[in-house]
């Protein structure tokens, strides 16, 4: 991604919304991102994989209270992606204000 430019990885609402859980925690639970994202299993799972396979999220899987749980944390990748997202992102609505 060039300095400044919007990642597309991250740009969708519901990948977004996971990256800025995951940018304020050591990792998060599937079913809390799904209660926060407001989308469906497969959905989540589909915009987790994305983020697994750009390399800014890692999986696991483990028993808690006797099921099995997904949690998804921020590789250091994810985090520089991240925060670079952001600073495009207040870059746009820096000029926007400006032009107001």
């Amino acid at each position: 991604m060039s300095a400044g430019a919007i990642d597309m990885v991250l740009h969708p609402p519901a990948r977004l919304q996971v990256a800025a859980v995951l940018a304020r925690t050591s990792k998060a639970e599937f079913a809390r991102l799904r209660e926060i994202t407001q989308v469906s299993d497969s959905v989540l799972s589909k915009h987790l994989s994305a983020l697994v396979d750009a390399g800014y999220v890692k999986l696991t899987k483990g028993a808690l209270d006797g099921r099995q749980r997904t949690w998804a944390t921020f590789t250091a990748a994810g985090h520089k992606a991240f925060a670079a997202h952001v600073r495009a992102l207040q870059a746009i609505v820096a000029a926007a204000d400006e032009t107001i």
